[in-house]
């Protein structure tokens, strides 16, 4: 990245780090939103402005501290104790992740294809270890090309879904499913997804933040916070657009795009399949980078192991870990949360703390000094601890004699 970053390439990394397969499969969208009906509606907002918030205070500390490292963010934010806590909840959530994209491509396989679920999520998991042995640089490169097209293939679908069962949408509006959600409060249910999301967000937005300046900060944050929510409304009303047909899949935009055409419906199967791809490669790569060292002689059996066991945590179901996992990540994360709530409380008490300081007084006799001008030749000024009246300073003109002469 470059040392002059615009706010359009924060937001698009921004969006491209938080728009993941469970986002464009709709799966995250129908548990924390959906199934809340209008509320979840109003839910939505109220992320899209949590996402422009935190998200500019993590850009704005990293900024501040010129940060590498989310680390460096987070212990500054909520000291070494809870630093260490979020860390560890990073670390954990990667694993996570992986897991849930394993699961993911066996659900696509399945509903696309019409195969067992296993031999998706096998596939899925030998192409991401094979990758991450080779190395990633190419790929995870590849992301930020993809995130733009992966959120124009979620808005082009969702827009174009909205616009043709206008009707049914309007029929659709007052129905819910509270008791399905893992969150059943809609303003709890917003902060937790945001909450979850910027568990894994603050490892890309510190460091960005110090490479970049305030303006692209501020205006990166609030491009990429209502991308987000875009993006998420879109998908909220495509759903219910087609309740209840839509919930009954575990990648309900899948079987939107269907109901469109059975062409785009595989068209945008293969937009999941790289989403899914390119964040299961993310997540093992980082996982097993956070462990051990990528050049080290355990990384390989790391990975190797971290895949299997991944394949293996696969099988509960792409539903069900979505539904548990993520907010149980969320809950964890309100830590972040709070810990960059004070973290700007801090930084703005210093810079008023810095402002409030009063200047140095400087003594009366001192002041003509100050106010000479150092360019003239017939000024020469030897400070010996004399003031007027003492002894001890002497001043002469350029054409006199020191007093040792």
């Amino acid at each position: 990245m470059t040392k002059h970053l615009t706010s359009i390439q924060i937001a698009a990394t921004y969006i491209g780090t938080i728009i993941g397969a469970g986002f464009a499969s709709g799966q995250e969208i129908l548990q924390f939103f959906g199934y809340l009906g209008v509320r979840g509606l109003l839910a939505v907002g109220i992320t899209s402005l949590l996402f422009m918030g935190f998200g500019f205070a993590i850009l704005h500390i990293g900024h501040r501290l010129q940060a590498t490292s989310h680390l460096q963010v987070i212990r500054f934010s909520g000291g070494n104790w809870i630093g260490t806590v979020v860390d560890s909840v990073i670390t954990f959530f990667l694993f996570g992740a992986l897991t849930v994209m394993a699961a993911g491509a066996g659900a696509l396989f399945a509903q696309e294809f019409g195969l067992p679920a296993i031999v998706g999520g096998l596939i899925m998991m030998l192409a991401t270890l094979v990758t991450v042995l080779r190395g990633i640089r190419g790929i995870v490169s590849a992301m930020s090309y993809l995130a733009p097209f992966l959120l124009l293939s979620v808005l082009g679908l969702g827009l174009t879904t909205v616009a043709i069962n206008w009707g049914k949408l309007a029929e659709n509006i007052g129905w819910s499913m509270t008791e399905a959600a893992p969150v059943p409060n809609w303003i709890i249910s917003a902060i937790n997804y945001t909450s979850y999301n910027l568990v894994v967000g603050v490892a890309v937005l510190a460091p960005m933040g110090g490479i970049a300046n305030q303006k692209a900060i501020s205006g990166g944050a609030i491009l990429g916070g209502l991308g987000l929510g875009l993006g998420a409304l879109t998908i909220t009303l495509s759903i219910l657009a087609n309740v209840p047909e839509a919930i009954r899949y575990p990648i309900p935009m899948l079987f939107v795009a269907q109901l469109l055409s059975p062409a785009l419906g595989y068209g945008y199967g293969i937009v999941l399949l790289l989403s899914i791809f390119t964040t299961a490669v993310s997540s093992l790569y980082g996982f097993a980078s956070r462990l051990t060292d990528p050049g080290g002689p355990h990384f390989r059996r790391l990975v190797i192991a971290a895949s299997a066991v991944a394949f293996l945590g696969s099988q509960v179901g792409f539903t069900t870990l979505v539904g548990t996992l993520f907010p149980a990540v969320g809950y964890a994360g309100l830590l972040l949360l709070g810990s960059l709530v004070f973290g700007m409380f801090k930084l703005n008490y210093r810079s008023g703390l810095a402002e409030s300081q009063p200047e140095p007084v400087l003594p009366a006799s001192l002041k003509p000094l100050l106010d000479s001008d150092p360019s003239d030749k017939n000024i020469s000024t030897v400070l010996a601890g004399e003031t007027p009246g003492h002894k001890n300073l002497s001043t002469f003109t350029a054409g006199d004699k020191s007093p040792e002469d």
